[in-house]
């Protein structure tokens, strides 16, 4: 009878072992998993899907849907192939959906506070759509994580109107360029990428804009993978290319034969842009600075007392109050930087600058600034 008992008992013991077993654990990852907030559209997607599906040519049957505002957001940063529909006029431009309503979608804005994505998405469903997804944590999360940014082609006209320093590249065949490439663009065919790193900048803080063919061409996104190895920070591309810009504002000018290539931009057209509009870094007016003071005009534009009382050695001094009668007097050939105490003076002037003679190269730091009394200051961004 006792043996038995334990055979009964061991029995027991194994069946518990086995169910245990059997019974599997749910990954960690599910604990963690972002759930729908009210208002949200039920059916969620992360950076480690989406990414799989962002490529160049653009993926059949998924199309990648930005629902944020086009000037402000879109334009100057955005999942390279996805589509512009912002949400707010979403009903105007249900042309641009994919007439296949088993089209997978993928909608995306500005992270977990924007519902723009959402509303788009509910909005595609009461269209027919059955294949709907939402990115919620966006863009933030899109940079954040190391996927690549494209651009828009207004955006980059934009930053030609406005003398904005960046270097766009045109990654295509010489015997393409030699036909026309967009203004101002540095020829730099992507199998000859090796031979002509010497064309880059040398501050690897510039921003990089590389195109070429348009949606089906790889040229641009392999130059931009190449130039990251390289160790440039701010590389970014314009995915529709020179196809696009030629629709939008006309053929561009053949590439420069390479005896004749450009002159090297001035250093100072390093300077890397802050976060506030006409804004500089400190760290890039500094080193432009050091290269070549001679190549940038500098204007305290504090009252005579503070300017008396010290100074970076080199500025010269015009007053806010008298900024707007000066601007004549100030040059028109060299990039010219706001500085004050604190940035808001700085910023005022080129405000007013800007307001006053549109046509002048200016910028400002919007930054701390402890003038020393010997021509040094001590210059820190704002946080």
């Amino acid at each position: 009878m006792h043996a038995e008992r334990l055979t009964l008992l061991a029995a027991l013991m194994l069946g518990s072992v086995a169910a245990f077993v059997a019974v599997p654990l749910a990954p960690a990852v599910a604990e963690t998993a972002l759930q729908p907030k009210e208002g949200w559209f039920a059916t969620l997607t992360t950076f480690e899907k989406v990414r799989p599906e962002v490529t160049i040519p653009p993926k059949k049957g998924v199309t990648l849907i930005d629902s944020r505002p086009a000037a402000r957001q879109y334009d100057p940063g955005h999942i390279p192939g996805a589509i512009n529909i912002p949400d707010t006029a979403f009903e105007k431009s249900t042309d641009k959906l994919p007439a296949d309503k088993a089209t997978r979608l993928i909608f995306y804005c500005g992270g977990l506070d924007c519902m723009l994505s959402h509303n788009s998405a509910h909005k595609a469903k009461a269209l027919g759509y059955t294949a709907i997804e939402v990115y919620a944590e966006g863009m933030p999360d899109w940079k954040a994580k190391g996927g690549q940014v494209s651009v828009s082609g207004p955006y980059i006209k934009k930053m030609m109107d406005e003398k904005q320093p960046f270097v766009l590249i045109d990654a295509r065949p010489k015997r393409v360029t030699d036909k026309g490439v967009i203004p101002g663009a540095l020829a730099i065919s992507d199998s000859e990428f090796d031979k002509h790193v010497d064309k880059l900048p040398a501050d690897k803080a510039t921003l990089l804009v590389y195109y070429c063919g348009g949606l089906e061409c790889v040229l641009s996104d392999n130059s931009a993978a190449k130039a990251r190895a390289l160790g440039y920070t701010n590389v970014m591309t314009y995915p529709e290319g020179y196809p696009e810009w030629e629709k939008l504002y006309g053929a561009g000018p053949a590439a420069a034969a390479p005896a004749a290539a450009p002159a090297p931009a001035p250093k100072a057209a390093a300077l890397v842009p802050g976060k506030e509009k006409g804004s500089v870094t400190a760290a890039s007016f500094e080193a432009a600075w050091k290269a070549d003071a001679a190549s940038i005009v500098l204007v305290d534009v504090r009252d005579p007392k503070e300017y008396a009382a010290g100074t970076i050695k080199g500025a010269v001094n015009v007053p806010m109050n008298q900024l707007e009668k000066s601007l004549s007097t100030l040059p028109k050939d060299k990039p010219i930087v706001f500085i004050c105490g604190t940035g808001a003076r700085a910023g005022e002037a080129y405000d007013t600058a800007k307001m006053f003679a549109a046509e002048m190269n200016v910028a400002f730091l919007d930054s701390s600034i402890k003038f020393a009394g010997d021509g040094t200051a001590t210059i820190t961004d704002k946080k």
